[in-house]
């Protein structure tokens, strides 16, 4: 995949039919999702619990795009190798999951994959600071890591701002998780995001069926950042 600060809208797959992955999958990039986002959550790290290794080793043939593994789980080091092996193009793990960030972040570029790292709302990019010129993305979290739907910490886009101004000229993703919808995407976007991960405002009032509308919010919520870069 090859480097460019375009918008690139990342569907949670979070938001889709549990019963239907395949299809939701097919679905949401046939109507233009860049990146198939997944996020597992363990119940420990995070107050729920979504997909293990062998779901996403599932859900591998169905993407054709670029599947964007997010681990909330703690733990992260040992898991590493098995969503890997599942099949995971970038894994993205969380400064607060472990004391030791350059490790796990080593570890997932020693799988031979794309290495994110993500920050929650309440922690400091000084954080991340040091693992820069290892990383792949920055995730900047707009909510509280753990339920869809909620709503957009404002102080995020700042905090993008100032991501983007550590970032400097390297090759890295800013990607924003949480509350992303057509009002708040303009705002990360001219703040330095490019990357921007959606789920209620993707799958809202469309299915497999109706994938049209999957397209119409993936349409709006890209042109709406766009037209703020």
């Amino acid at each position: 995949m090859s480097f460019d600060r375009k918008i690139k809208i990342a569907p949670s797959i979070l938001s889709a039919d549990f019963a239907n992955f395949g299809a939701e999958i097919r679905a949401i990039e046939d109507q233009g999702a860049d990146w198939v986002h997944v996020d597992v959550m363990d119940g420990h790290f995070v107050p729920n619990l979504t997909f293990g290794p062998p779901a996403v080793k599932a859900f591998r043939p169905h993407v054709k795009t670029f599947m964007d593994v997010h681990l909330m789980i703690a733990p992260v080091d040992p898991y590493i190798e098995a969503y890997a092996e599942a099949g995971a193009d970038m894994i993205t793990a969380h400064v607060e999951a472990g004391p030791h960030i350059h490790r796990t972040v080593q570890a997932i570029k020693a799988q031979g994959v794309k290495a994110g790292v993500a920050v929650n709302p309440g922690t400091p990019l000084e954080s991340i600071e040091h693992v820069l010129d290892l990383v792949d993305m920055v995730l900047i979290m707009t909510v509280n890591p753990g339920f869809g739907g909620q709503k957009f910490i404002h102080s995020g886009v700042e905090k993008t701002r100032r991501c983007r101004e550590m970032i400097g000229d390297r090759e890295i993703h800013i990607q924003i998780d949480g509350g992303v919808t057509t009002e708040t995407a303009p705002l990360v976007a001219a703040a330095g995001a490019d990357a921007l991960v959606a789920g209620s405002a993707v799958f809202k009032g469309g299915s497999v069926d109706q994938a049209q509308v999957y397209g119409d919010n993936i349409r709006a919520i890209r042109a709406a950042a766009e037209a703020a870069q």
